[in-house]
């Protein structure tokens, strides 16, 4: 089989809808080296970055309230900082380059995700809606 290891795919395939950090960035612990009260930031097994995590909202309004919230994994040397909050919304929007995910069997037997991911940052902007464009467009307004 092709697919080995982690599975690349794309922010949009991941959240079509976007997301929203709703936590806030923290280092990951080893457990399996960390040991009587001392903490041992956990180190991504392919890269050996270290591994921080942060909580995302799923801007899907088909999910159920469980579902909504995911952690999601970012490899870096240093913490990351997540963009600035945007005035007039609750939480902040955030997208994310360089998506893996590792699908594994949870504790209820259900299958699930592990995202990982190498970069994070405010949306890009996107182009103008063509209904606002055409608008513009028609009260002899420059559209460019």
């Amino acid at each position: 089989m092709a697919l080995q290891g982690p599975i690349p795919v794309t922010f949009a395939m991941v959240f079509p809808h976007g997301c929203y950090v709703v936590g806030e960035v923290e280092p990951v612990k080893d457990f399996d080296a960390s040991s009587n009260g001392r903490f041992v930031q956990a180190r991504d097994k392919q890269t050996g970055e270290l591994v921080w995590q942060v909580a995302v909202m799923d801007g899907d309004p088909t999910l159920k309230p469980a579902q909504k919230t995911v952690a999601v994994k970012i490899l870096a040397p240093v913490q990351p900082v997540p963009p600035a909050p945007m005035p007039g919304l609750p939480f902040t929007p955030v997208e994310f380059n360089a998506i893996t995910i590792t699908p594994y069997v949870n504790a209820a037997g259900r299958l699930a995700y592990s995202i990982k991911v190498r970069e994070m940052h405010a949306p890009r902007q996107t182009a103008q809606p063509v209904q606002a464009a055409a608008s513009k467009a028609s009260a002899g307004k420059d559209a460019a």
